[in-house]
């Protein structure tokens, strides 16, 4: 079926403004691009909002690694507005408000019709820094090099093409500063804390490091009734931050004198947290969750990305007495059902996501949102494209 497009646009390029990371490390830059019109099974949106993630940041100054491509265009917490679609495009239309989110969700393999995790065996085993089915990039600069794709979003533009198995229909009546929160980091926390671990009610709780994503996990530890929910970070400020999502005891390693923090936690909890989550990306601190954990049932979700890529060492006669490890991506979340999940918890008042709103700026600011969160002084900033 021919796709209508009242703006005319369709099957056309269009010209927009995109923040373009030419070197690791350097501030991103203002340049007028080309998007390519989506080919079959892809989407051209039109972004309303996009945030900013500690893994945009991360990647941005990594200049070596699966994402050192450059010129490249970053971001992937993002909502935004159906421009277009390609051929075979039957779940969206122009006009639809769409979440893109990083993890692939086709819904008709193996992996994704399991509830056992949220892989995709056809579009989840490799990241590329372009569409995921033909391997080729949608932008272009002006003098026609390629500029590469993020984490199959790059929402740091006015227009971005996605393919279908990346992207979620939301209700046009949510908040758009709201949505864009729920592409990553927070339903990366809040997943991890309901699927992954499954915490039930009364149960202890101890997070290493209160980050977007700890805070996410503590919302959703609170929300499923923990009775104690730990909160493990060296800056004193996440005091006070932390009880807004649930956080009843603050821990300052720093502060611990001789002891070690599992020790402190162990004391705190009658024996070891029932759950632990790491969500820095350091094997020290995995190992300290582990070490931190109840013997005979604790288990330590980690959800930060080794930054070092060191291993991380496990006693295993500790193992052998009943706790466990185990990581996750995205929370464990299937995107296509559960983001509008969690969009309706945000509608019947049941879930806090304005409280990690700490920042907004304009979209020529962008290079201030980085600035905000290599200093420590936000959570999520908001960058409105308009």
């Amino acid at each position: 079926m021919e796709n209508q497009n009242r703006s005319g646009t369709a099957g056309k390029a269009i010209r927009c403004k995109a923040a373009v990371c030419r070197n690791p490390g350097e501030p991103l830059m203002i340049e007028e691009i080309e998007v390519e019109p989506p080919k079959a099974w892809e989407i051209r949106i039109k972004i309303l909002c996009t945030s900013l993630c500690h893994t945009d940041v991360t990647y941005w100054k990594m200049s070596t690694g699966p994402f050192a491509f450059f010129p490249m265009i970053f971001g992937h917490e993002a909502v935004g507005v159906v421009e277009s679609v390609g051929e075979h495009v039957e779940e969206f239309q122009e006009g639809d408000m769409v979440v893109p989110v990083f993890r692939p969700n086709c819904r008709e393999c193996r992996d994704c019709k399991s509830q056992k995790g949220n892989g995709c065996s056809i579009f989840g085993g490799e990241l590329v820094p372009a569409m995921p089915r033909d391997k080729t990039s949608r932008f272009k600069g002006m003098n026609g090099e390629t500029l590469y794709h993020f984490f199959s979003v790059s929402s740091f533009s006015e227009y971005t093409v996605v393919d279908v198995v990346n992207v979620v229909k939301i209700s046009p009546e949510f908040p758009v500063d709201k949505a864009c929160l729920l592409s990553c980091g927070i339903s990366t926390g809040i997943g991890a804390a309901w699927k992954v671990a499954d915490i039930e009610e009364g149960s202890t709780v101890a997070i290493f490091g209160l980050g977007t994503v700890g805070l996410a996990v503590a919302e959703g530890a609170r929300l499923r009734g923990a009775s104690k929910i730990i909160g493990v970070d060296l800056n004193q400020e996440k005091i006070e931050i932390g009880k807004q999502f649930g956080v009843t005891e603050f821990i300052n390693p720093t502060t611990c004198g001789e002891k070690k923090i599992s020790e402190v936690i162990k004391e705190k909890t009658d024996g070891g947290a029932d759950y632990c989550f790491e969500c820095i990306g350091l094997a020290s601190l995995m190992e300290d969750a582990f070490n931190s954990s109840r013997v005979n049932w604790g288990k330590t979700v980690i959800l930060g990305l080794e930054m070092h890529r060191t291993p991380l060492p496990v006693n295993t006669s500790l193992l052998l007495r009943g706790r466990s490890v185990t990581g996750c991506l995205f929370g464990g979340l299937k995107p296509k059902s559960d983001i509008p999940f969690l969009a309706q918890k945000y509608l019947h008042k049941e879930l806090n996501l304005d409280g990690f709103i700490t920042h907004e700026v304009g979209f020529g600011d962008i290079n201030k949102a980085f600035d905000l969160l290599l200093e420590g002084k936000s959570l999520r900033c908001i960058i409105r494209m308009d």
